[in-house]
């Protein structure tokens, strides 16, 4: 039986976002033997990537977009779309979902995937116009991260039920990197309190929120201290407001880092305090690492965190809830210890394995029906 075509779409070859590391991971383990694998990056290509697409056999071709008005730069794709013969184009993040849909019909791609990981599915008309009345249409199926994202795109973008697939991101783990001693690095003795953030510094992390139930938690675990891996646009309001609250010598900034799984495992507790989510891929590195996690119950958490077994949810953008969940950790380690162990005997769900078996079988059934058709 000859392989299926598969070509990934994305704007960026990169390790910055969740999503990234997603259809990297999704587009090197997918089946070799079944499938030819593709991979077209729009906007920017790490070199070091490209040379792991390659050594896994993906086939890679970047358009080289300066800015999204380069829509010029598309005029390969459609091209190579038809030479190639594939089968199946996969567009990942919104812009790609638009311009895959559009190129993939005009190239008549047999199957058209569209891939949201998330967003607020709030003020932003536009969007939803184009998710709903285009990219629903033109798409064979709109792929949800989150089974609240499902309802969502349903909800309030009217895409049908039956065109919308719920598959979560899975746990793509990173390039080995040697552990360090977090504490030693910042300072600080051995024994203090350490509560770790990974994420980019933009508004839907609401990360204003944890250093606010971080000056709670002084009342009762002193000398606590948050470390933030990562960097963004809100980093300046985020000092700013430690200035104001008198915790800045214990909020530590820790620009960009490679070494995330060393980090992990030197803190006591993980927190994502976002506003929305769809599946992070943090929450999987916390079950990979043994990281006992706090999360707001938003997007997909719910759907990977039994609350009180494998972590504890507490709602969004109430500092007083996510306080009293940090403090009551931080003061029984023995409850840590189990719900990290508890978090970790999940994690076979979500390997990058286990999902890209689940795309493979969407894949294969969505060209048996197509060749039923």
């Amino acid at each position: 039986m000859p392989r299926i075509r598969v070509l990934f779409l994305i704007d960026e070859l990169a390790v910055t976002g969740g999503a990234e590391v997603f259809a990297l991971g999704l587009a090197t383990h997918l089946p070799a033997e079944r499938f030819d694998r593709w991979l077209c990056s729009t906007r920017l290509a790490d070199p070091g990537l490209h040379s792991t697409l390659v050594e896994a056999g993906v086939k890679h071709v970047h358009l080289d977009r300066r800015t999204k008005w380069d829509v010029h730069r598309f005029a390969p794709l459609p091209g190579l779309l038809r030479r190639e013969k594939i089968d199946i184009l996969h567009a990942h993040k919104f812009g790609s979902n638009v311009w895959g849909t559009l190129i993939g019909r005009a190239a008549r791609v047999p199957i058209v995937l569209a891939h949201e990981q998330t967003w607020s599915y709030e003020g932003d008309p536009v969007r939803r116009l184009l998710d709903g009345q285009l990219i629903a249409r033109l798409a064979t199926r709109f792929i949800a991260v989150s089974s609240h994202d499902a309802e969502r795109m349903s909800s309030v973008e009217g895409v049908p039920p039956e065109k919308i697939v719920t598959i979560p991101n899975a746990y793509v783990p990173r390039a080995e990197t040697p552990d360090a001693d977090l504490r030693a690095e910042l300072g600080l003795e051995s024994s203090t309190p350490l509560i770790g953030v990974v994420a980019i510094l933009r508004p839907q992390k609401a990360l204003s929120v944890l250093l606010k139930a971080h000056a709670r938690v002084l009342d009762t675990v002193p000398d606590t201290h948050v470390a933030i891996a990562g960097d963004g646009e809100c980093r300046r309001d985020l000092e700013r407001l430690c200035g104001e609250l008198g915790t800045a010598d214990r909020v530590h900034f820790l620009g960009l880092r490679h070494d995330i799984d060393s980090i992990l495992r030197s803190i006591d507790v993980a927190v994502i305090s976002s506003d929305y989510e769809g599946t992070p891929l943090v929450a999987f590195e916390c079950m990979a690492n043994r990281t006992p996690l706090i999360a707001t119950a938003v997007g997909g958490l719910p759907d990977i965190i039994d609350d009180g077994e494998t972590g504890i949810l507490v709602p969004p953008q109430d500092p007083a809830a996510l306080a009293d969940a940090l403090s009551d950790l931080l003061s029984h380690p023995e409850r840590r210890r189990r719900l990290a162990e508890g978090s970790a005997t999940r994690l076979g769900e979500f390997t990058i394995d286990a999902i890209a078996s689940r795309f493979a079988e969407l894949y294969e059934n969505l060209m048996e029906e197509r060749g039923r058709r």
